[in-house]
C-alpha cells in the first residue's frame, strides 16, 4: 500500500529502491546492470591472472564460478564476486611456490575452510567495525581504483599498488587516443544521470557503447581474450612440502578472502537501502565458489568493491545481476570473444575511474569529523592505499580502539559560579584514570557554598565514585551543601543505592523535559535542577533544554540538519497546549510533520497555509498517512457549539470552516457527551475536507496514502481511532 519513498544521492551514496518487484524489475534493472559488471569484470579478471603469474583462463573462471555459484548463494545480494584483487601478492607467492596446480588444491581447501567459517556464525564479526574505517575502506580502494585506471586512461597499464601505479604514470609515455577515449567515457558518465529519463539505461553501459563505436577508428589497447580459452585450465594436484606450510597456506587463503569478502558485504550495504547482508551466508556461499573455483582450476574468490559498486551504481537490485554477470563471461569469452575485443581498455578503465571517485564521500568526511572519528577514517584510506586493503583496515581499526580508549578515559570538569552557589559540571566517561583532574576542579570551589554537582557521565567506576563521594562528604562536613544531578544516566544513584548509609534522598521524579522517545529515561531516578525565582519561565526552560536535553538529542538533531527531514507522517491537530503530538504518537525529532491550528480544521475551497502543508507534505515529503487528531475539552468546539465567537473575529471567521462540522453532528446521533460527539465528528469531517485536495486525492487513489482519525481524552491520558463512516471511536490496536 505505500509507495516507495524518496532517495537522496550523494556522490559515492547510491541507493536502491527496496524489494525486488518480479520478472519486469529484473529485466529493467538487473539486466543491464549484469551487462555493465560483466564488461568491467573480463579485463580486471583476466589483469588479476596476469598479476598472479596464473594462466589467464584462471582469473575469467574464477569470474564465471563467483558469478554463478558465489552470486546464487550469497548473503549479499548486491555483491559481485569474482577474482580477489586482496590476494594477489599471496597467490603469487603460493603459485611461486608450490605452482599452479597445488595452489588450485589450497583454493578447494580454504573454500571448505569458510564455509565451516559460515556454518560456525564467525561472519557477524564483521559487523564490529567502526563506520569510520568502513567508509575509510571505500574511500582507500576507491582512490587506489581511480589511480589505478588513471594509469590506463594515460595508455598504460594498471599495476597492482598505488605507488606502482603513481610510478608507472611518471615513467611511462601518454597516448593520448587513450586519453580522448577515457576522458569522452568520463564525460558521458557524468551526463548521462543528468538527461530525461536516463536512469532507465546505467551510464556506465551507455558510456562504453557510445564511446566503442564512437572511436572505432583509434589505435588503443582493447580487451584481449586468449584464443583458446579452456585450453590454460590446470587440474588441481596436491601440494608437496611440509604439511605445516600448506595447512598455513590455506588458512592464509582462507582468512583473507573472508575477510575481503565481508569488508566487502558491509561496505556494499553502506551503498544501497535495500535488504541487509546476511555475513554468515556470505562466507557459506564465497566458500562454495572458493572450492568450485580450486576444482576448476580457478584463483581465490571474493566479493569486490570495484564490482560490486559498479553495480549498485548501474541500478542492480537483486542477485540476479551477479548471477547474469557470470553467465555472460562463460558465453561471450566461450562464443563471442570477437565482439569484446572491440571494446577500449580506456573506456572501462573510465568507468571504473568515475565508480572509485565516487567512493570517497565527501559528506562522510564531513560527518566524521563533526563526530570525532576522521582520525581513523584518514588511517584506514592511507593504510589502504599505501599498504593494501587488510593491512589499511587493522591499522584504521587500531586508531579507532585507541581513540575509545582515549574517550573513556576523558571527562571535562567545569566550574561555574551562580548567584546563589556553584555550578559543578562533569561531562564524559569517569574512571580511576580522570579521577585527579576532577579532584582538582572539585576542590577550586570554595567553602561552606551552595554547589550543584551536575553529571553528564557515560560511565563511572568505583574509584572515581569514591573520589566523587569523599569530595561531597569532606565538603558538607565544612559546611556546604551538594547536590548531585545526575543527566545522561544513574551511575552516581546506583553506586549509592549499594551503600544504604549514604543513601540521602527519595528518588526524584521525572523533570518537566522529559521525552517520550527517550525510554531509558522512564525508570531512571533524576535530581531536579534548582531553578532561580527570578527567570522568566520559558528563559529557565531554554537554559535547561540546553544544559540537559541538547546532549541527548544532539546526535538526532545532527542528523536531520544534515540528511533533511524525513518524516513518515502528517499530523494535523488542535493549537491546545495539552495536545502533545511527539507525547502521544512515542515519536522523536524529524518523525512528525506538524499542522497546528485552531480546532484542526481541514478548511473546504483551500486555505493557503494549511493547503500549502499539506501539498509539501504529501508531494515533497512523500507521507504515507496524515492524520487528524482532535481531542476533549476543545475550546473551538465550545465556541462553535455555542456560538460564542464574536462576529467579525478573526476566530469567527476561521471557525466558518468547521460549520460542515455542526451540520454533520445535528444531523447524526451518538452515546457520546455532546461536546466529545461534536469534536469526534469534527475529525470526520476533516478526513472528508482532505479528499477535496488534489495531491491527497491522487496519493490516495494510487494506493500511496492513507487518512487517520485520531482523538486524544486529555483526562484520561487515552488516544482513539475515529471511525469516520460512524463517527465513533475504537481503541487503538497496534
Amino acid at each position: 500500500m505505500n509507495r516507495p519513498r524518496p532517495t537522496k544521492s550523494h556522490a559515492g551514496e547510491h541507493t536502491t529502491a527496496g524489494p525486488p518487484g518480479g520478472l519486469a524489475a529484473v529485466l529493467r534493472h538487473d539486466l543491464p546492470a549484469s551487462v555493465v559488471v560483466f564488461l568491467i569484470a573480463v579485463p580486471l579478471s583476466m589483469g588479476i591472472a596476469a598479476a598472479t603469474g596464473a594462466p589467464l583462463v584462471t582469473g575469467l573462471v574464477s569470474a564465471v564460478v563467483g558469478g554463478l555459484v558465489a552470486g546464487a548463494l550469497s548473503g549479499a545480494p548486491l555483491a559481485v564476486s569474482g577474482p580477489s584483487t586482496g590476494m594477489v601478492v599471496i597467490t603469487a607467492g603460493i603459485v611461486a611456490e608450490h605452482g599452479w596446480a597445488a595452489t588450485a588444491a589450497i583454493t578447494l581447501a580454504a573454500g571448505v575452510v569458510q564455509v565451516a567459517f559460515g556454518l560456525l556464525k564467525l561472519g557477524r564479526v564483521a559487523l564490529s567495525l567502526s563506520p569510520a574505517v568502513v567508509h575509510g575502506m571505500l574511500a582507500g580502494l576507491g582512490l587506489s581504483i581511480a589511480v589505478g585506471q588513471l594509469a590506463v586512461v594515460l595508455g598504460g597499464t594498471a599495476a597492482t599498488t598505488v605507488p606502482d601505479n603513481l610510478a608507472r604514470m611518471l615513467t611511462t609515455g601518454v597516448s593520448w587516443d587513450a586519453v580522448l577515449v577515457g576522458t569522452l567515457t568520463v564525460a558521458v558518465m557524468l551526463l548521462w544521470p543528468r538527461l530525461p529519463r536516463a536512469a532507465l539505461v546505467p551510464a556506465p553501459l551507455v558510456a562504453v557503447l557510445a564511446v566503442t563505436l564512437a572511436t572505432g577508428g583509434l589505435d588503443v589497447a582493447r580487451v584481449d581474450l586468449p584464443d583458446d580459452p579452456l585450453s590454460g585450465l590446470v587440474l588441481p594436484r596436491l601440494p608437496a612440502g611440509s604439511l605445516g606450510g600448506v595447512v598455513f597456506a590455506v588458512l592464509t587463503v582462507a582468512v583473507v578472502v573472508s575477510v575481503e569478502s565481508l569488508l566487502s558485504a558491509v561496505a556494499i550495504d553502506r551503498l544501497h537501502d535495500g535488504p541487509r547482508a546476511d555475513l554468515d551466508r556470505e562466507l557459506v556461499a564465497q566458500g562454495a565458489a572458493n572450492a568450485v573455483a580450486g576444482a576448476l582450476g580457478g584463483l581465490p574468490v571474493s566479493a569486490a568493491i570495484a564490482r560490486s559498486s559498479a553495480n549498485v551504481a548501474a541500478g542492480g537490485r537483486t542477485r540476479a545481476s551477479a548471477v547474469l554477470h557470470g553467465l555472460w563471461i562463460a558465453v561471450f569469452v566461450l562464443a563471442l570473444g570477437a565482439v569484446l575485443e572491440l571494446i577500449p581498455l580506456a573506456a572501462l578503465a573510465g568507468v571504473l575511474l568515475v565508480i572509485g571517485l565516487r567512493l570517497v564521500g565527501v559528506r562522510w568526511m564531513r560527518a566524521l569529523w563533526r563526530h570525532g572519528e576522521f582520525s581513523a577514517y584518514a588511517v584506514t584510506v592511507v593504510g589502504v592505499v599505501v599498504l593494501g586493503l587488510v593491512e589499511g583496515v587493522l591499522l584504521g581499526v587500531a586508531v579507532a580502539a585507541v581513540r575509545s580508549l582515549h574517550r573513556l578515559t576523558r571527562a571535562t570538569v567545569r566550574v561555574e559560579a551562580e548567584p546563589d552557589g556553584y555550578r559543578v559540571v562533569v561531562r564524559g566517561s569517569l574512571v580511576f584514570l580522570g579521577a585527579g583532574r576532577l579532584v582538582r576542579g572539585l576542590r577550586s570551589v570554595p567553602l561552606g557554598q551552595r554547589v550543584l554537582l551536575e553529571l553528564h557521565l557515560d560511565f563511572l567506576d568505583h574509584g572515581a565514585y569514591e573520589a566523587i563521594d569523599e569530595w561531597r562528604t569532606g565538603y558538607e562536613r565544612l559546611g556546604g551543601q551538594v547536590e548531585v544531578d545526575e543527566v545522561h544516566d544513574t551511575w552516581f544513584s546506583k553506586a549509592t543505592r549499594g551503600i544504604p548509609a549514604l543513601r540521602k534522598t527519595p528518588l526524584s521524579p521525572l523533570p518537566r523535559w522529559f521525552a517520550p522517545w527517550s525510554h531509558w529515561q522512564r525508570q531512571r531516578a533524576v535530581t531536579v535542577p534548582r531553578q532561580r525565582d527570578d527567570a522568566d519561565p520559558m528563559i529557565r526552560g531554554m537554559d535547561e533544554f540546553e544544559r540537559t536535553t541538547a546532549p541527548l538529542v544532539r546526535p538526532f538533531l545532527a542528523e536531520l540538519a544534515e540528511r533533511g527531514q524525513r518524516p513518515r507522517q502528517l499530523f494535523i491537530t488542535c493549537a491546545d497546549s495539552r495536545v502533545v503530538p511527539n507525547l502521544i504518537t512515542t515519536s522523536g525529532p524529524g518523525d512528525l510533520f506538524c499542522v497546528r491550528n485552531i480546532g484542526n480544521l481541514v478548511p473546504l475551497g483551500g486555505d493557503a497555509s494549511v493547503g500549502a502543508a499539506i501539498e509539501y507534505a504529501v508531494e515533497v515529503l512523500a507521507v504515507e498517512t496524515v492524520a487528524v487528531c482532535g481531542h476533549s475539552d476543545c475550546g473551538a468546539m465550545k465556541a462553535l457549539l455555542n456560538g460564542s465567537a464574536r462576529p467579525g473575529s478573526q476566530l469567527h471567521e476561521w471557525l466558518r470552516a468547521a460549520e460542515p462540522s455542526l451540520i454533520r453532528f445535528h444531523a447524526g446521533e451518538s452515546d457520546l457527551p455532546v461536546l466529545e460527539h461534536l469534536a469526534v465528528t469534527n475529525v470526520a469531517q476533516q478526513l472528508d475536507n482532505l479528499m477535496t485536495y488534489p495531491a491527497v486525492r491522487e496519493a490516495v487513489a494510487a494506493g500511496a496514502l492513507r487518512l487517520v482519525g485520531m482523538y486524544f481524552d486529555i483526562s484520561a491520558a487515552r488516544v482513539y481511532l475515529v471511525d469516520p463512516a460512524q463517527a465513533a471511536l475504537r481503541p487503538v490496536r497496534a
